[in-house]
């Protein structure tokens, strides 16, 4: 009996050892413990995500985009995965949408008189943002060099992402009419980048007429498509205009020679637009009676939102596999290539159009093209004409009388305006946008101090010509800058070539990460120095 319970003990004694050499109690509490904790730091995030995740914005917005970020950045890789909420995940912060520097806010002040205001629904896609509203903003300023353009966009959303993930600051609109107002603009003329005359365009409308006495003129211009009209027959300049321009562009970036080409060859396009419970939903149908009267047999119109009726994307399956194509391309009817484009569209889950027309198994091959309108010439001269027309009803001159050609100046020194297409790229704040323009035998050059050392060199023309072999980079002077408060900062400085003032040139720039990038930059306002 003695034996057996010696047995017992041994036993007993020998699985507490096993237990302690593989983790004692106290190993294994600690180590279930970093996932709670692991867990609470993400939904923390989470949280912060959803707070902003809002479209309206108060007082507390600019501190709660900055903890957000924060909160993330401190984050492990693995805790970042967990981050979910009623409308965060991890994509909000860790996504790749491209390099936000590139885009330009156009929120700066000195407006002048004449304003005009480029109002879109917005993206956080930042190669979108700057490349599908970024081409439509350049358009219409190189068109109207008279006339200050600025940004707003109506998502407080899209905007509150953009400022807490890449520190770019948006004005939603009445910011911008704020900004306006304060600028003391006489004239301001708002361009739409939305499609149609639908539920957003009504709340613009809304916002500006609380300011309509603040200005001495306002007129907003028609939005891409023009005016809606009373049934699915009813179709105008604009839309064929428009249904023209992406077809041709959409056969010209799959390799085809026209839609007849492409339709001889089995292939069907789908622009898929977003869909309205607007009473403007009918503009997609239009769309699609505007294709069937150019011939353009092989185009479908669809919408994310499956309205107005018909245009979901079951039905366009159905649609397109009865006209016996068996070749889909998918493009997005949208002014940016964003969110729908790569996720509604494009994306990999079993709701994507992508997928659903993969797993309707009818087709041979399913493509896409992830291109916004916005990036189209054809369709940024439309808005250029519509404001062109809005610029002309208020009696109002898109440019001045004038020859583009400087006065003369005779040798010496000057101080001059130095302006660039975008905030990254200015002027050091203690200098308040001015350079000294040395003029001699004729020739011009400006010497810019800038914010920083981060900008390691200049190139007066394209980045394209700045990397060919033997290009004249502009090398940086050391400048010390003396700011308000009377500190001083070491930054870089360049002797810019100027060939003439008042008119914009080629300037790009290589950073510290040795990429190159163009811009656009231009001198005025000299006044001698004395």
């Amino acid at each position: 009996m003695k034996k057996k319970i010696l047995v017992v003990m041994m036993a007993c004694a020998l699985s507490l050892s096993m237990m302690t050499g593989c983790g004692s109690s106290k190993t294994a509490s600690t180590g279930s413990s970093e996932a709670p904790d692991d867990l609470a730091a993400a939904d923390k995030v989470a949280d912060l995500i959803d707070q902003i995740y809002v479209q309206e914005r108060t007082d507390k917005t600019d501190a709660q985009c900055e903890d957000a970020k924060k909160a993330w950045d401190a984050l492990t890789d693995a805790q970042k995965e967990m981050v979910a909420g009623e409308n965060a995940d991890p994509d909000y912060f860790g996504r790749d949408t491209g390099d936000a520097s590139k885009d330009d806010p156009l929120n700066q002040d000195k407006i002048g008189e004449n304003e005009l205001l480029v109002v879109s629904f917005g993206t956080s896609f930042n190669d979108s943002r700057a490349t599908d509203i970024g081409g439509i903003e350049k358009a219409l300023q190189e068109a109207n060099p008279d006339w200050s353009v600025r940004r707003a966009f109506t998502a407080q959303i899209i905007i509150n992402h953009v400022q807490a993930r890449d520190d770019e600051k948006i004005d939603n609109m009445d910011q911008a009419l704020e900004r306006a107002v304060d600028n003391k603009v006489k004239n301001l003329v708002i361009q739409p980048t939305h499609l149609m005359h639908g539920a957003e365009y009504d709340e613009l409308t809304a916002a500006v007429e609380k300011y309509q006495d603040k200005f001495e003129s306002v007129k907003i211009a028609e939005p891409l498509l023009g005016e809606v009209g009373a049934d699915a027959a009813t179709i105008n300049a604009d839309k064929e205009a428009t249904a023209k321009a992406i077809s041709a562009e959409a056969v010209k970036v799959a390799g085809f020679d026209s839609m007849d080409a492409a339709a001889q060859d089995g292939t069907a396009f789908v622009f898929m637009g977003h869909g309205t419970s607007h009473t403007a939903n009918v503009t997609y149908d239009q769309m699609q009676t505007q294709m069937e009267q150019l011939g353009y047999a092989n185009a479908f119109i669809g919408t994310v939102e499956g309205e107005p009726e018909g245009t979901a994307s079951e039905d366009v399956i159905v649609k397109v596999k009865d006209a016996g194509y068996k070749k889909v391309i998918l493009r997005p009817l949208m002014v940016v290539a964003g969110d729908h484009a790569n996720n509604d569209m494009a994306g990999d889950d079993a709701e994507s159009w992508k997928s659903q027309f993969v797993d309707s198994e009818y087709f041979d091959s399913v493509d896409t093209q992830i291109e916004g309108l916005g990036r189209i010439p054809e369709i940024q001269n439309l808005y250029v004409e519509h404001t062109a027309a809005a610029i002309a009803s208020e009696g109002l001159s898109a440019a001045t009388e004038s020859d583009g050609a400087a006065a003369a100046l005779a040798d010496g020194q000057y101080s001059a305006t130095f302006s660039t297409d975008s905030s990254m790229f200015h002027v050091n704040e203690a200098n308040e946008d001015k350079g000294v323009l040395t003029v001699k035998d004729g020739k011009m050059t400006i010497h810019i101090s800038l914010t920083s050392k981060n900008i390691v060199n200049l190139f007066a023309g394209t980045a394209e010509d700045a990397q060919k072999d033997g290009a004249d980079l502009l090398m940086p002077t050391t400048d010390t800058v003396t700011y308000s408060d009377g500190t001083t900062e070491e930054v870089n400085g360049f002797d810019v070539p100027v060939p003439e003032l008042d008119k914009e040139f080629d300037l790009a720039l290589i950073g510290t990460k040795g990429t190159w990038y163009d811009h656009k930059v231009s001198v005025s306002n000299p006044e001698e120095m004395k």
